[in-house]
């Protein structure tokens, strides 16, 4: 039976646990998919704001029912952060303190949202292997054996994982699609959507081809394409990829796999912003580009489902913003051969952050913290005339000789320094050794045209990135 062609709206409920599921479907018209139909559940829509709010009320649900968790108890996970705000906002409304173990590569936003919603943060390392003392997930399950009352939810083995997907996502998806599916594309981070969906579909008859999308740097596509696990390496992407398999994933469902690039994902989700309006999370773009890449290598007409995973506010200080890709080397550059690589903020782009000399202290001070740097060129009339650091503003503030308000008030130029340390932009990086050796920024000119700033910070990501 196919679906009403408008949603029908529900009355008022009496909590966002009743919100979670239902989510809508939209099909994409904007981006090549071949002679193939591209449709994306929109998980973005749930009110966590991911997928994982759908596993989260089925573990927990799982727990009570079991006696794991009892009231007072700790909700206690290792997560890459989508399931802990699922986490935080079941256990919140169900009474329960929550801890969440969080690798350091993790986004802001989500860091800063979990500690808002009341979460116990504790944040680990990005770098180590599986088994390691400080990989997010032994870390987890050692504390909630340390808490009385602590529940290790462990979203990697647990069977109310895949069967939340099962029960709800697996049906939704069949219904919304009239029964029409001829490839489905998940990720693995826990396992339990692309085992949860490919069980149900398999389920109904279905010969949709099940589709992993593997982030470059994680083993699991190799497992599935070639039986061994694939080159392990280091990847931007959240949510999904891991160097083991999850006790959830039933890897024999999945009929093949695509290694997507951190570049590749991230341009295919900006791209979706731009053309279809959706703003989608860093594991969508990897899931949408895997989709594409099938669709695109068709020779007849396929109906393809993936998800938009979460949504991309989430991920407004790194995918969506210029200046972190740069860093990452992960924008598309042109390179000159010349210190100006190492300038991801370049000035005549628009990109420094910059003051007058007519301003004032306060208003040097405030663009320091907003920008989160701790200098400013100081321009006028196009030119650079000088530079003002934290340290000049500290020195005045330590007279007496006026008011506290009447300090912030005194213009830049009064105190910054016009004595510049610069270097040309074809000069050679050990150029700039002399200047970090002085504790100063790189200043640096073409001609007399100001380029941008280069840090310590600059070279050792540039040396990174390029070793």
């Amino acid at each position: 039976m196919s679906l009403a062609p408008a949603p029908v709206l529900s009355g008022p409920t009496g909590s966002l646990l009743d919100l979670i599921g239902k989510t809508p479907m939209v099909e994409v018209t904007k981006l090549d998919t071949g002679p193939c139909r591209l449709f994306l559940k929109l998980e973005s829509q749930n009110p966590g704001g991911s997928i994982k709010d759908r596993i989260a009320l089925s573990m927990i649900a799982a727990a009570e029912r079991e006696g794991f968790l009892k009231p007072g108890g700790t909700i206690v996970e290792a997560t890459a952060g989508n399931t802990g705000l699922a986490l935080t906002l079941v256990g919140q409304a169900k009474g329960y303190k929550v801890l969440l173990v969080i690798p350091d590569k993790m986004s802001k936003e989500k860091i800063q949202h979990l500690r808002a919603m009341g979460a116990d943060v504790r944040l680990t390392r990005s770098d180590v292997p599986h088994g390691h003392p400080d990989y997010y997930t032994d870390m987890a399950e050692r504390l909630a054996q340390q808490i009385p009352g602590g529940f290790y939810v462990n979203q990697f083995a647990n069977d109310a994982n895949s069967e939340a997907h099962f029960r709800t996502t697996g049906p939704e998806i069949w219904e919304q699609m009239d029964g029409r599916v001829d490839a489905f594309v998940a990720g693995i981070g826990s396992g339990g959507t692309i085992t949860g969906i490919g069980r149900y579909l398999k389920s109904v008859g279905s010969d949709a081809k099940i589709i992993l999308a593997d982030p470059v740097g994680s083993t699991l596509a190799g497992i599935v394409n070639e039986g061994v696990p694939g080159p392990e390496g280091s990847y931007t992407v959240e949510g999904i990829g891991q160097n083991f398999v999850p006790d959830t994933a039933e890897m024999d469902l999945i009929d093949s796999a695509y290694s997507i690039p951190d570049g590749e994902a991230i341009a295919t989700v900006r791209d979706l912003l731009l053309k279809e309006g959706v703003l989608a999370g860093s594991s969508s773009g990897t899931l949408i580009a895997a989709a594409l890449r099938w669709c695109r290598e068709q020779t007849e007409p396929k109906r393809v489902v993936t998800f938009v995973c979460d949504t991309g506010a989430k991920y407004l200080s790194k995918v969506y913003n210029d200046a972190w890709l740069a860093d990452q080397g992960l924008a598309e550059r042109e390179i000159h051969g010349d210190l100006s690589d190492l300038i991801t903020r370049k000035y005549e782009k628009g990109d420094v952050v910059v003051i007058s000399p007519d301003d004032t202290l306060d208003t040097a001070f405030k663009r320091m913290k907003g920008a989160d740097v701790s200098q400013l060129p100081v321009i006028e009339d196009g030119r650079l005339v000088g530079i003002v650091d934290e340290s000049d503003i500290v020195q005045v503030m330590h007279t007496d000789e006026i008011t506290r308000e009447a300090r912030f008030k005194k213009p830049v130029g009064s105190v910054m320094t016009r004595d510049l340390d610069t270097v040309q932009v074809s000069e050679p990086l050990e150029a700039l050794i002399p200047l970090f050796d002085r504790d100063r920024v790189a200043i640096v000119l073409d001609g007399e045209t100001f380029v941008g700033l280069i840090t310590r910070s600059d070279l050792i990501n540039h040396l990174s990135l390029n070793r």
